[in-house]
């Protein structure tokens, strides 16, 4: 959705080094955001974001208006049902069927062989996955290591809202997934043990938090007791800024 940074970058240099011919889609889609949220002020940076596309030799830019994607008498929309239930899905209703809707038409639109998405939008690549299995598209997603900040945050687009210290006390997100994942290798498997250490180290630094959660990895379905792979996700403010993380973990 543009406002670009090094973690869109390093999809861009993955395509580019898998693949002979590498498109870039900029769409800030109006339809993933709900009545509440921040789709007029979500960061626009058209012209930087050209210049860091044109010196990574990006082939194909396509950056589609809103009534090009959704013309006048528009009514179709593509819904997942299952992955698209817990975590953001909660607490954020409406915004994956609008994703799953954007990313249809592009992917109808470019016909990629194989795209690229970060781990940070743990969620929605999953969820992407899903519908291009029930769909039929010809497509190999990808999910690329999320990118962050010297101090551990996450880089994200939304990022631009945080003041300086809001960047740093941010820092404790990816920090208490770490020490989770820490108490799991040493052998805690109670989900609910590793959930209350979490939000004993982030509540000092925000008492907003839409949740903290430990699901599997293909269903993203709550897990009480860890087995198997699974993913650590949380969803804080910081400050007026909403931020989403997680790391999986292995035993």
């Amino acid at each position: 959705m543009g406002a670009l940074h090094a973690g869109h970058l390093s999809l861009v240099r993955a395509s580019r080094k898998e693949c002979n011919f590498t498109a870039v889609s900029i769409f800030v889609n109006p339809i993933q955001f709900g009545v509440s949220e921040d789709y007029s002020r979500y960061p626009k940076t058209l012209k930087h974001d050209i210049e860091l596309l044109r010196n990574e030799k990006v082939d194909l830019l396509f950056c589609p208006s809103n009534k090009e994607m959704y013309p006048i008498g528009f009514s179709t929309y593509v819904e997942e049902r299952i992955l698209s239930t817990p975590l953001c899905g909660k607490w954020r209703l409406g915004h994956f069927k609008g994703v799953c809707t954007a990313v249809t038409k592009l992917f109808n639109i470019i016909q990629p062989d194989t795209a690229y998405f970060g781990q940070k939008d743990f969620q929605q690549a999953a969820i992407i996955k899903h519908i291009g299995g029930d769909l039929n598209f010809p497509i190999n997603i990808k999910v690329m290591p999320t990118i962050r900040q010297k101090n551990g945050l996450a880089l994200s687009s939304r990022n631009a809202y945080l003041s300086e210290k809001e960047r740093i006390d941010a820092a404790v997100l990816y920090h208490a997934l770490l020490n989770a994942k820490m108490l799991i290798k040493k052998g805690e498997r109670r989900s609910r043990k590793i959930i209350t250490a979490i939000l004993k180290e982030i509540r000092p630094k925000t008492d907003n938090i839409d949740y903290v959660q430990i699901v599997d990895t293909v269903y993203l379905s709550e897990q009480k007791i860890i087995k198997g792979d699974v993913l650590i996700a949380l969803a804080a403010y910081i400050g007026k800024t909403r931020l989403i993380d997680n790391i999986i973990v292995r035993i």
